[in-house]
């Protein structure tokens, strides 16, 4: 009985040059313009198991410039999860505001997120992601664990998705209204290979 109830994995694995390939150049006003300057997650003894892939861009508009972060894994088995950004900037040495729970609009969906102030020693820096676990979008690092246990008690391991936008400046207001501008053209962007990455 152990053995039938025990969770599989229907997901294959992302090579690194399809998922680099999926994540767009160029959309609406935007354009890559470098890699440089993005907050990466702490480095650890599972690092590379956490993050099969991971792409960072640059994207410059005409007036405004902002960095994303994706990391997907197609296995998150309770022990191996996405870290989440709140765990990422304090080890840069960034103190965060609270967090604050948020939507975004994207494909006709509304997707729970999460939105924070990072302030660090050159910089201050508004952040909006979002994680997909499995079918749960979790906003807490509980709600994360609960979305990996449920899906094993149906029977299957979960993949997971964190999709991060970034942008310097100290108004979180205006910082959320290009930010979420922003992932929702992402999104719309992208190729279904990685929208369906992204949405469930």
């Amino acid at each position: 009985m152990a053995i039938a109830r025990q969770p599989t994995s229907s997901l294959p694995a992302v090579t690194t040059e399809q998922f680099t390939e999926w994540v767009p150049r160029s959309f609406a006003q935007w354009n890559v313009v470098g890699t440089s300057g993005v907050i990466l997650p702490p480095p650890d003894s599972l690092r590379d198991r956490l993050y099969d892939n991971l792409v960072t861009r640059v994207y410059q508009s005409t007036n405004a410039a902002v960095m994303l972060l994706l990391a997907y894994n197609n296995l998150q088995d309770g022990v191996v999860q996405v870290h989440r950004p709140e765990v990422c900037y304090p080890v840069g040495g960034f103190k965060l505001s609270e967090t604050k729970a948020v939507h975004l609009s994207a494909l006709g969906r509304q997707i729970p997120a999460n939105l924070f102030t990072a302030n660090g020693p050159n910089r201050t820096e508004q952040v909006l992601y979002f994680t997909r676990l499995g079918r749960a979008y979790p906003r807490t690092w509980i709600e994360q664990r609960w979305a990996v246990v449920g899906a094993n008690l149906e029977g299957r391991i979960p993949d997971g998705m964190l999709i991060r936008a970034s942008f310097l400046g100290a108004d979180q207001s205006l910082a959320f209204n290009i930010l979420r501008r922003f992932l929702a053209e992402f999104i719309t962007a992208s190729p279904r290979e990685l929208q369906r990455l992204l949405l469930v």
